[in-house]
């Protein structure tokens, strides 16, 4: 089997598919091939000849599409794309599905199986291979680098000789992956951190890293048995506004992780709430790709809406490339290991699998997702 490797189209996105300290554990496999497209790691600091010296080669875009057996990607291949791939071969990656529906339509019909990564199942098993947990993870850690850049006081409490200086206030909405690391971040560097979830199971979680879990009843609301926040009612939104805005007032940094899998981001802070916060104060939208939780954030700008910064910056894992890179790769280099079978030097797709029952979208020609059929 011919591996070859894709570097993002987007030059916003510094990740690399492949790391140099995770490619090992594919290279030494039998009846494996492996190629990337020149200048893969440029991005992280890692020249092709890296790779190179690891048993990999380095070859055109033009040349992975037409010799790879299994093209490992970031992003979704264009509908051109698909039509230079040999009919039979596999696409792995990140395909964002969801919104490149005429490219996977593509890719199946050329025969072509389509992995979509974004769907690896939330079970222990399955852990390693979760490229959405594991970029989350990154992104909520460079949130709160990214804002702190925009607020002009520190975090931390300074006692200094001109007096003491008082910690920031940070606020952060939602409390999955991508807002634990946010919160734990903002603790390490000695702000005092306040969270909110619709889910009250995320209390105790909170509580352990140092915050302040904020209580807003809202109803029923629980979640997903993927363990994502179930959507709210209009209602429910319009009463978690409300009282968010009473914390929004006090704190220096408010980021917002809201995001509903496969549909547009809910908006929950509005610009009345802006108007409220201290000039000076930060937002960060780290649901700005997805439609945005923040009414009057623009991708990849910052926005001045009454002396509050309102910042929306795409592809954040992406400012820390590296280990970025290095989660990304290793997700994917272990689904194909659990999957690659040694004797036949193919993929196996079995669909009594759990993992290959969500994660491979199209198969010789069908549709197997429901979601997509």
């Amino acid at each position: 089997m011919h591996i070859v490797a894709l570097k993002s189209p987007d030059s916003r996105d510094l990740r690399s598919v492949i790391h140099p300290d995770t490619v090992g554990k594919i290279v030494n496999l039998q009846g494996i091939t492996f190629s990337f497209e020149s200048g893969i790691g440029d991005g992280i600091n890692i020249p092709d000849q890296v790779f190179i010296d690891l048993g990999l080669k380095a070859i055109s875009r033009e040349e992975c599409l037409a010799k790879g057996n299994l093209i490992i990607t970031p992003s979704s291949l264009t509908t051109d794309e698909s039509n230079r791939v040999q009919a039979g071969s596999t696409v792995l990656g990140m395909l964002d599905p969801f919104h490149s529906g005429d490219e996977l339509k593509a890719l199946n019909q050329s025969k072509i199986n389509a992995v979509s990564m974004e769907f690896i199942p939330r079970i222990t098993r399955a852990q390693k291979m979760d490229v959405l947990s594991s970029q989350a993870n990154l992104a909520g850690y460079a949130a709160v680098l990214e804002a702190a850049q925009h607020l002009s006081s520190a975090l931390p409490m300074m006692m200094t000789a001109a007096g003491t200086l008082k910690p920031a206030k940070v606020f952060v909405i939602g409390v999955g992956v991508a807002g634990l690391q946010a919160i734990a971040t903002a603790k390490r560097l000695g702000a005092r951190v306040e969270a909110f979830d619709t889910r009250d199971v995320v209390e105790e979680q909170v509580k352990s890293l140092g915050a302040k879990f904020v209580k807003i009843d809202l109803g029923d609301t629980g979640q997903t048995d993927q363990g994502y926040a179930k959507e709210l009612t209009p209602e429910q939104i319009s009463k978690q506004k409300e009282l968010q805005s009473l914390v929004c007032e006090r704190s220096d940094i408010v980021i917002t992780t809201a995001q509903i899998f496969g549909r547009p981001a809910p908006k929950i802070i509005d610009e009345a709430t802006i108007k409220k916060m201290k000039p000076g104060s930060v937002i960060l939208d780290m649901a700005v790709e997805t439609g945005g939780n923040v009414e009057g954030s623009v991708l990849d700008e910052v926005v001045d809406i009454n002396g509050v910064k309102v910042v929306g910056i795409s592809y954040l894992a992406s400012k820390v490339s590296s280990h970025a890179s290095f989660a990304l790769s290793n997700n994917i280099i272990n689904w194909i290991t659990d999957f690659y079978d040694e004797e036949s030097h193919a993929l196996s797709f079995d669909f009594e699998d759990e993992v290959i029952q969500s994660s491979v979208l199209a198969y010789e020609g069908k549709i197997m997702n429901e979601r997509f059929a």
